[in-house]
């Protein structure tokens, strides 16, 4: 589920629509988590559709850790690619934002943390060296990646947590005491996928 203080925007001709925010987001905010809604399916269950359904899944969903294609039910599907993204997956099946994100700002993940299947090149960005999202961005990138985390659950507790909800039990306690500074946080790597088969999507 997406963060309810965000909205689906037309971006631009070449980007298409993403997810604005209509109002303050702080850092340390979970702005998209799993939820019952969320479809998930399997390689197997990917390989028994039709090309349509398929081509759905390639647009719009994400690959997790066990291989899996999972579908946003809501507008988090619509959340666009940046080399600077404003969003982070954490290790607990929710994202962070890892800066204030102001009203009319969008929201945007690293799809390179998100197990592409395929790589493909993207916008150059100010700021940042990588003009390609390959599917083992995250062996290379998670490092970084973990640090903006690290920071951002400093603030956890210290804004409002919407979503917070959302966190599946098997991970609440743990979250609880990441954010307290008592526990070690999981790396984002282990959000990583090492199997070797792509999704029958053609």
């Amino acid at each position: 589920m997406i963060h309810p203080h965000t909205e689906l925007r037309f971006i631009s001709s070449e980007i298409g629509y993403g997810v604005v925010a209509t109002q303050f987001i702080p850092k340390g905010t979970i702005c998209w988590a799993f939820d019952a809604f969320d479809q998930v399916f399997s390689p197997a269950q990917v390989g028994a559709l039709d090309q349509l359904h398929k081509d759905i899944l390639n647009k719009y969903s994400y690959r997790d850790a066990a291989g899996n294609l999972v579908l946003c039910w809501d507008n988090a599907r619509f959340v666009n690619h940046s080399f600077n993204s404003s969003l982070v997956s954490t290790a607990y099946n929710f994202e962070l934002a890892v800066r204030d994100i102001q009203p009319g700002e969008e929201l945007t993940d690293d799809y390179g943390y998100l197990n592409v299947w395929e790589p493909f090149d993207a916008l150059t960005e100010p700021g940042s060296p990588r003009t390609r999202v390959l599917p083992n961005d995250l062996l290379h990138f998670h490092a970084a990646w973990d640090a903006q985390l690290i920071e951002a659950f400093r603030h956890f507790h210290h804004v409002a947590q919407p979503l917070v909800g959302l966190i599946e039990p098997a991970y609440a306690a743990k979250v609880q005491a990441v954010a307290a500074g008592q526990a070690p946080m999981d790396s984002i790597v282990n959000c990583y996928y090492h199997g070797q088969d792509v999704p029958a999507l053609r």
